[in-house]
């Protein structure tokens, strides 16, 4: 079958394919919904058929919520996410406990949880942390060291030298060179991404991927269970097993004890025989590279590793895919040269952050860097759901004297993340915050830059999807020397931007400040 053929066959099944609202019913926000209208449907019976003990009814119901109160308030559970589960209780005292109750007990997770550690735990002996390296590093900057050793015991992710770096200022520049790497491949090709759709970018890259597995390389892709949701077929991974390629979907949307929200995996990461390694915010879709156009000029970011540090991302891929397998040959993969660039500057950290454990390791990171910055920290990111302690962090560098700068997409691509991003905007920019909006479109990209010194690209958005629900992944980057490019790109955007004031903050339009103030409500749960 020809590839064109493939392609176009698979384009007419997708319309046919696509589960609609009804798989949305079954979601955890089916289930959100159903006990709302459970709720109401009670009170209502309440009010009709027992009048006489209603006296009774609410004394027993708010006794309830008192104790819900008290125990929340010494709960470990993030201050943010505490009030609004505080705010929940007292409106649905009884189904809003249930509610708590589900989400805590992570019904249909457990057994993933229980598997990631164990991977985790079994794959430490794979990459060991150089001591020399550790040393350098130590003797260049203690706070970056400590640092490095902070990712390394939480996450299990080196620090490494001998590592060149290529920075992509807009999807389409790693799209080209990514179709030139591909290429390339001769033992193995692996792929994580978030999403995957029909089109252009997909289309060019599954025709080298039928084309190289047909040759005998190791062809492996994994998407995100919204993906398949949204875009793609149930029966997608058995398409491109026809082609030669091995496909997973990470955590498909399940009836009630899945949801389309909750620790997806929003990892972009595409591995070539170990020695060639692409991170960044960019997915495999048309309107990355702009060849589509959707919520204007979309800019976003990647990073290309050529050396040691590619190891952590096939460890990692690697970690992702083997969840459902017993067996997985990571030293076969990991023996594999990385190639060590030995005239490459810095230090690189390639790490992941997992949400089924308490260490919010892509948070950490980005509050070190504002916490040490002497000069500037300066951001991108398309989203702004700030929790207290990260807003508070970002406030304080800024009270400090440093230039914190942050920007933010012009046009969104959703309306209520947008609404409660300007629910920030009073309080950083009374603390000296500067924010820019992209003028012409959406930026998608996840980037911090500080001091011409360090730098994170990544997955890793500012809002609780990703520092609290998401598998995340990025590249921290010490004395690279494409440090200085992202810097330069940061600056070149920020010409394509309106800068953002008190006075233009007031004259936001009344709908964005009231659904902003709403949903700020239960913005931890979105």
């Amino acid at each position: 079958m020809m590839i064109a053929d493939y392609k176009n066959r698979g384009i007419t099944l997708l319309k046919k394919g696509q589960k609609g609202i009804i798989h949305a019913i079954f979601s955890r926000f089916g289930l959100i919904f159903l006990l709302l209208i459970i709720q109401v449907l009670i009170l209502f019976s309440i009010f009709q058929w027992f009048e006489e003990f209603i006296p009774h009814i609410f004394g027993g119901t708010m006794l309830f919520t008192a104790v819900m109160v008290i125990y929340l308030l010494n709960s470990p559970i993030n201050p943010t996410a505490k009030i609004t589960w505080l705010i929940v209780v007292m409106l649905l005292p009884v189904f809003g406990v249930f509610l708590f109750l589900y989400t805590q007990s992570d019904i249909g997770h457990r057994v993933l949880k229980k598997r990631i550690n164990q991977i985790i735990t079994d794959t430490k002996k794979y990459i060991c942390q150089s001591n020399d390296v550790m040393e350098h590093l130590k003797k260049e900057c203690s706070s970056v060291a400590a640092l490095a050793h902070y990712i390394n015991k939480r996450g299990c992710h080196s620090v490494f030298e001998n590592t060149s770096v290529t920075y992509f200022p807009l999807g389409e520049n790693k799209f080209d060179e990514m179709l030139r790497q591909l290429e390339e491949a001769k033992h193995f090709i692996f792929m994580e991404y978030f999403i995957v759709s029909e089109g252009l970018m997909w289309g060019k890259v599954l025709e080298i991927l039928a084309k190289k597995a047909a040759q005998g390389v190791d062809v492996r892709i994994m998407y995100d269970g919204t993906c398949e949701f949204a875009l793609l077929p149930r029966d997608y991974p058995k398409r491109l097993k026809a082609l030669g390629i091995r496909c997973k979907v990470f955590a498909p949307v399940s009836p009630f004890v899945s949801t389309c929200y909750n620790y997806r995996d929003h990892r972009k990461i595409l591995v070539i025989d170990g020695h060639t390694a692409f991170n960044g915010g960019v997915n495999l879709a048309d309107e990355y590279i702009n060849e589509k156009v959707k919520f204007g000029h979309w800019k976003d970011t990647a990073v290309m590793l050529k050396g040691d540090a590619v190891k952590s991302f096939t460890l990692m891929f690697l970690q992702m895919w083997g969840i459902d397998e017993r067996q997985e040959k990571y030293a076969h993969f990991l023996a594999y040269s990385s190639l060590p660039v030995k005239e490459a500057a810095g230090y690189v950290i390639p790490y992941g952050d997992c949400p089924l454990n308490n260490d919010k390791l892509g948070e950490r990171v980005y509050m070190d860097i504002l916490n040490r910055s002497v000069s500037y920290v300066h951001i991108m990111t398309p989203y702004l759901i700030l929790d207290g302690e990260m807003e508070t962090a970002i406030k304080f560098a800024a009270e400090r004297g440093v230039e914190v700068v942050l920007l933010l997409p012009g046009i969104p691509d959703k309306a209520i993340p947008y609404a409660l991003a300007k629910t920030h905007y009073a309080s950083l920019l009374k603390s000296g915050v500067k924010i820019y909006e992209y003028t012409p479109g959406f930026v998608h990209a996840k980037v911090f830059v500080s001091d011409s010194t360090e730098a994170v690209v990544g997955t890793i958005n500012l809002d609780y999807r990703s520092l609290y629900h998401h598998f995340e992944c990025a590249t921290y980057l010490y004395h690279v020397d494409c440090i200085e490019e992202i810097e330069a790109d940061f600056q070149y955007t920020l010409t394509k931007c309106r800068r953002i004031t008190m006075e233009t903050a007031r004259k936001e339009k009344w709908t964005v400040k009231l659904t902003g103030c709403l949903m700020k409500v239960i913005a931890p749960l979105l």
